[in-house]
């Protein structure tokens, strides 16, 4: 891990190839929609399955808060489109191929395969929300596949955020 992602401060830019054809950039965003970027471990991990699966399953309720969410991996093309479908993702972006530098540039942590199915290099888990403005919003990383936020309410408290005004926190 390398960058320091500050909450209210611009996220840096990225522009990646998704499994849908396209290519998606986040600056593309701005002023429109917030975005939720989900930087999971890769199509060797049972945990992020569980994990992208969930986020697909609550998508419209993402979109009441007029966020969009995204997955991203350092996976390749092949890996990307196997994990969704092996892991029955029907309409959650996902994009592929983060180099390793801008994994550090998000300030996630890498990690080095220690089973033949890992990639040599992955990262770790990260979830941001980035506002309309291009700021960092929310920032939460992990080194460990299985600490990550609860999904469970996260699009009602998106929703809460939004309807409040609440402020961005740990920008001091």
């Amino acid at each position: 891990m390398s960058g320091q992602i500050i909450p209210g401060k611009k996220a840096p830019s990225l522009d990646l190839h998704t499994t849908n054809g396209h290519t998606w950039s986040l600056d593309e965003h701005f002023n429109k929609t917030k975005s939720m970027i989900v930087f999971y471990r890769g199509l060797h991990c049972p945990v992020c399955s569980v994990f992208l699966k969930q986020i697909d399953i609550q998508l419209l309720e993402y979109k009441k808060s007029n966020t969009e969410v995204i997955a991203i991996s350092m996976d390749s093309k092949e890996k990307a489109l196997k994990a969704k479908s092996l892991w029955s993702i029907n309409n959650l972006n996902i994009a592929y191929g983060l180099t390793e530098d801008n994994a550090r540039e998000w300030g996630l942590y890498i990690s080095k395969s220690i089973k033949e199915a890992e990639s040599d290099l992955f990262c770790e888990p990260g979830l941001f929300v980035i506002k309309e403005d291009g700021t960092v919003y929310l920032a939460n990383t992990s080194n460990m596949p299985w600490a990550r936020p609860d999904l469970t309410d996260f699009p009602a408290k998106l929703v809460f955020a939004q309807e409040n005004d609440y402020p961005v926190r740990g920008n001091y």
